[in-house]
């Protein structure tokens, strides 16, 4: 399978190709340059391999939580080269993403758990838990936005460790959740070739969508639609 994974939902710009297990990838922290990083993070890509987009099974991408207008440059991306390849689109959660990267960074056994937290401004963090399972995080619960006051570990874990900017914040969290954190790398931000690793599984298990299905997930909008009278 060949598989072409985009991240623009942080500060974080990055692509990764991933071509029967093996993935490569092009990574830059450049907050205000996603769009003139991330094509020529593609083509360097694919010529490296010989490849032409119409080489590709697949697309994955980064569909949120994270910056808006990030998220937006991935998913115009995604959805411009779906339609014209006419292939399907993996959406990965960026939360879930992160906790990829923290289960290799601290060595994580299957029954330990991440928390992971990106800043969601407005004084809130968006937040999702996971447990390893078969060497891959498993969301518990789910995905959410809320005070930093508000925020819970879901799920029966043997340990928890903390990943993601969101983390700066937990002098804010409850006391109980600082008690039950071992480590934290709060400079984690998500990344392309773990998208892939992520979508790669997926697609396996046929979890795709069309073009037109790839759209963002911003969490706080849901919240606050959830919240209007009537509703």
């Amino acid at each position: 399978m060949k598989l072409l994974a985009l991240d623009t939902s942080s500060e974080g710009c990055s692509a990764a190709l991933l071509i029967d297990g093996e993935i490569s990838e092009r990574f830059e922290i450049a907050p205000r340059g996603h769009t003139r990083l991330l094509m020529p993070m593609v083509r360097e890509l694919l010529a490296e391999q010989s490849l032409s987009p119409a080489d590709l099974d697949a697309l994955a991408f980064a569909c949120g939580p994270g910056s808006f207008t990030g998220i937006r440059i991935a998913t115009g991306v995604v959805q411009g080269l779906a339609w014209g390849l006419d292939i399907p689109v993996v959406p990965i959660s960026s939360l879930a993403a992160v906790a990829v990267g923290a289960v290799d960074h601290f060595g994580l056994v299957d029954g330990a758990a991440v928390a992971v937290a990106f800043d969601a401004r407005m004084g809130e963090v968006y937040w999702g838990c996971y447990v390893c399972k078969d060497g891959l995080p498993v969301l518990q619960g789910e995905e959410r936005v809320c005070p930093p006051s508000m925020v819970a570990l879901s799920g029966d874990a043997d340990s928890w460790v903390g990943a993601g900017p969101g983390w700066q914040f937990r002098q804010d969290m409850p006391s109980e959740i600082a008690g039950a954190i071992a480590e934290i790398d709060e400079y984690m931000v998500p990344r392309a070739s773990w998208v892939a690793r992520l979508a790669a599984v997926a697609f396996g298990r046929g979890q795709t969508v069309p073009a037109e299905r790839a759209q963002p997930v911003y969490i706080r909008d849901e919240v606050a639609w959830n919240k209007l009278p009537g509703r």
